[in-house]
């Protein structure tokens, strides 16, 4: 190592590196300084205590660290917090109900025993819900049948589930009752 770097501590950024960002996590507005760098997925295990998402790649290929921006499936380990300022974010931790009543899909995921060690459940179970709402709202995937009018909900069946849910990976290979989970709260 270079003598001159030796014992030398990082230095904080500079003030200007930082911003005031409001989000509305789970209903609940947070207002918080953050540096310019930080992540979602960071803030919200680290600032806020909310370990549902994980850290998987760190690179927007595994999907555990899924969670809804403004009602919109994104991988939270790819976003600047600070660009998120004004949205809502929800989190699994804020899908059950006020009354701690799971959301149809988790209790369809419980039902359906679609998980096996965990660690993706959680961002399956936000993208899951993206899903159904993506379809509901018309937007077509590379398998949705051209014949579908534009604007017009998708059909949701077992190989348009997958190929939706296809950007979330799940090692213990418990794909069959994910789909049949999604499958069993199309509306």
């Amino acid at each position: 190592m270079d003598s001159q770097h030796e014992g030398t501590a990082h230095a904080a950024p500079p003030p200007t590196s930082r911003s005031d960002t409001t989000l509305r996590v789970n209903g609940k507005p947070h207002t918080l300084t953050v540096d310019h760098r930080r992540v979602l997925l960071d803030l919200l295990r680290e600032d806020l205590g909310l370990a549902g998402a994980k850290k998987g790649c760190d690179h927007g290929q595994c999907g555990a660290c899924t969670v809804l921006v403004d009602g919109r499936r994104v991988n939270s380990c790819l976003l600047f917090a600070v660009a998120l300022d004004g949205c809502e974010i929800t989190t699994v931790e804020g899908l059950a109900g006020d009354d701690e009543e799971l959301h149809p899909v988790q209790r369809a995921f419980l039902d359906r025993d679609a998980f096996q060690c965990g660690y993706c459940t959680p961002g399956q179970i936000c993208s899951a819900v993206g899903v159904l709402a993506e379809a509901a709202a018309g937007h077509p995937s590379r398998v949705t049948d051209p014949r579908t009018p534009s604007g017009a909900p998708v059909p949701l069946g077992p190989e348009e589930i997958r190929e939706r849910m296809s950007g979330n990976l799940c090692r213990c290979g418990a794909y069959p009752r994910i789909a049949e989970a999604v499958e069993d709260v199309i509306p």
